[in-house]
């Protein structure tokens, strides 16, 4: 059975919702916003202050409520999937515009008409807040990433490990299993070992120095495929790293059998991709170790075979060092072209190297709470690069006393402007009126920094956001208000809403 929740109880249900969601959420906005304990079903409570995180853990037993919840995080998860923070004050702007646009609509407003109001008014403003961009220094980016993570040693940490690797997708965050935050660089081409038997890494490191590499795209089924480079490696005592999609139980036998009995140094590593990353993996293999055609081998087994001055297999990863020529940098400026994760972390592969944050605490809270931080700031990093802007809300608040109200549309996003930075002013228990004035009377010349409790001179402030998170905030919190403002119903399934409850008391018990 279906039921339809319409107009005046379903405007009533929405307002309750962003409240909900918004006023739980906003509490944390700021240097000194309070945190929230989260209490999840798979491991145990823990405590955070990341607006996205909490956004996602609220819930109503309500399902009108919690379907509408569902469209509203919206606008915090997809601010935090494009530039990693902000999910606060996208959520503090979203409540504003919606709450101005629904006593709008019941005072008569249509609701299309107010849409498009509002997306010419978010067109301005953007145009507004690009004009103030700034390209940030690397003293900027400490500013940023302390900013961001509200933690100094956790900002300095990664600004110094950015600074070196140039890449928020060179550098990989993991928990570490002593109460210590190490950080390790790499310089190669890493990958994961993938051995074609366990056999092979006698020792818990294999470290060869100028080997051989054969690389072929297929299956390698019988010796005779690669006698000539076989027999080769025999006869000079070279050492050979095989590696292919795969190799027959027979192959990798009487490979086993000369590695152990000492008569070949060969190793055999799978390829570790899949798909068309592993073509990419190949070719990116060829371009490090100058590979070329073998020219005895057929069409039909196409193999390479090049040189790598160092080779080191662990367990866990391989990692193949090469010498930087003007063939690689030519390589890897034609991949930076390529827009995905998988392309970003090669080219950083390529160029500057990669670096491995173990996040160290007390306990398993304190060490989930911290990685959290970590990674936004890591986030905030990488999105600073296009452009930093003066943060705590007073660019939101300058770009308010330029806006001239033609629409209602103007006046509700004006209205809006001025929230993040009260917000911030209530978490921090600071008087905002008087502090607001002070600025305005300075033409906003100087900043109130809430961390340090004092004014500072805006060209000189700490206190700084990546423009990215700025303009995807107010985007989002608009989108999805807008989105909200023109749904005059809610078709809810409640059989299939007494399946899921069914199922959650079967999974209880």
């Amino acid at each position: 059975m279906k039921k339809i929740i319409s107009n005046l109880e379903l405007q009533e249900k929405m307002q309750e919702t962003i409240t909900l969601l918004c006023d739980t959420v906003k509490t944390t906005l700021g240097p000194v916003g309070n945190n929230t304990i989260i209490d999840h079903s798979t491991f145990s409570p823990f405590i955070t202050n990341d607006g996205v995180t909490i956004a996602k853990n609220i819930e109503s037993d309500d399902p009108v409520i919690n379907t509408i919840l569902e469209i509203a995080k919206e606008a915090a998860i997809k601010t935090d999937e494009t530039v990693g923070d902000g999910t606060t004050t996208t959520l503090v702007l979203l409540e504003s515009i919606f709450l101005e646009g629904l006593e709008k609509i019941k005072k008569g407003k249509k609701a299309m008409l107010l849409k498009n109001e509002l997306n010419r008014s978010l067109e301005k403003l953007i145009t507004l807040i690009k004009e103030k961009n700034k390209i940030p220094k690397k003293e900027d980016l400490f500013k940023i990433a302390c900013i961001s993570s509200n933690d100094p040693e956790i900002g300095k940490i990664l600004t110094n490990t950015f600074s070196k690797v140039k890449d928020s997708n060179a550098i990989k965050l993991i928990d570490n299993t002593s109460i210590k935050t190490e950080v390790t660089f790499y310089k190669g081409y890493r990958f994961e070992t993938l051995l074609a038997s366990p056999y092979f890494l006698k020792n818990k490191t294999i470290k060869w120095h100028d080997s051989k590499v054969l690389l072929t795209n297929n299956e390698l089924n019988n010796l005779e495929e690669i006698a000539e480079i076989l027999n080769e490696t025999i006869e000079k005592k070279n050492k050979l790293i095989i590696m292919a999609s795969e190799y027959s139980e027979d192959f990798i036998q009487a490979i086993l059998t000369l590695y152990l009995n000492k008569t070949a140094q060969i190793i055999l590593l799978k390829n570790p991709e899949y798909g068309e990353n592993a073509y990419t993996f190949l070719e990116d293999m060829a371009i490090l170790t100058n590979a070329k055609l073998d020219i005895t081998s057929s069409n039909e087994n196409r193999i390479l075979l090049g040189d790598s001055p160092l080779i080191e297999i662990t367990k866990e990863l391989t990692t193949l060092q090469f010498i930087p020529n003007e063939k690689i940098k030519l390589y890897s400026k034609a991949l930076r072209k390529e827009k995905t994760e998988h392309a970003k972390k090669r080219v950083a592969m390529f160029t500057h190297g990669l670096a491995e944050i173990k996040i160290g605490g007390f306990t398993e809270t304190e060490i989930r709470e911290k990685h959290m931080r970590y990674q936004d700031a890591l986030c905030s990093l990488n999105i600073a690069k296009k452009g930093i802007l003066p943060g705590s809300g007073i660019t939101l608040l300058e770009t308010k006393e330029q806006i001239k109200i033609e629409s209602d549309g103007d006046e509700i996003l004006k209205n809006a402007l001025d929230k993040p930075f009260s917000q911030i002013i209530k978490n921090a228990a600071l008087n905002e009126q008087e502090i607001m004035n002070k600025i305005k009377k300075n033409d906003f010349k100087i900043i109130y920094n809430v961390a340090l409790n004092k004014y500072e001179k805006k060209k000189e402030t700490s206190v700084l956001d990546p423009t990215e998170v700025i303009l995807n905030s107010l985007i989002n919190a608009t989108s999805i208000a807008s989105m909200l403002l023109t749904t005059s119903n809610l078709v809810i399934n409640e059989y299939q809403n007494e399946i899921n409850k069914q199922n959650e008391y079967n999974e209880l018990i």
